[in-house]
């Protein structure tokens, strides 16, 4: 039915500190910056990626405690603590004081400057 999955929709309240934040903090791209009937449509993706997060304003989710994030990164070097301490020192906040030992792996869970949860996972088990 459907071939892929091109962008998904995360809410913030200040497009500009968004592009900022993933562009310069995170590592994303810019892909998308354009005019629309309904506002400014802004996109950033992972280098050499197709899917694209789009910067919307609006008011940023707020999941309950445990949630799910609207972002789970996979860290291709296998450390997730090293990618932890790299964004705590750019001034990541995160929910999580260190990496979490899981069955499969280690997690950790941010948030941006939106609140917007962010989770780092590392999959050292298959």
């Amino acid at each position: 039915m459907f071939d892929k999955l091109i962008y998904a929709t995360l809410f913030v309240h200040d497009q500009d500190k968004a592009l900022d934040f993933y562009t310069k903090v995170l590592g994303f791209e810019k892909r998308a910056d354009n005019a629309s009937p309904f506002g400014r449509f802004l996109g950033v993706a992972l280098p050499g990626q197709d899917f694209m997060l789009v910067l919307w304003p609006g008011t940023p989710g707020a999941p309950k405690a445990g949630g799910h994030a609207p972002g789970t990164f996979v860290v291709e070097s296998r450390d997730c603590r090293k990618a932890f301490e790299t964004l705590k020192a750019r001034g990541v906040e995160f929910d999580t004081p260190e990496p979490l030992e899981q069955p499969w792996g280690r997690v950790v869970i941010g948030r941006d400057p939106d609140g917007n949860r962010l989770q780092i996972v590392e999959r050292t088990k298959r």
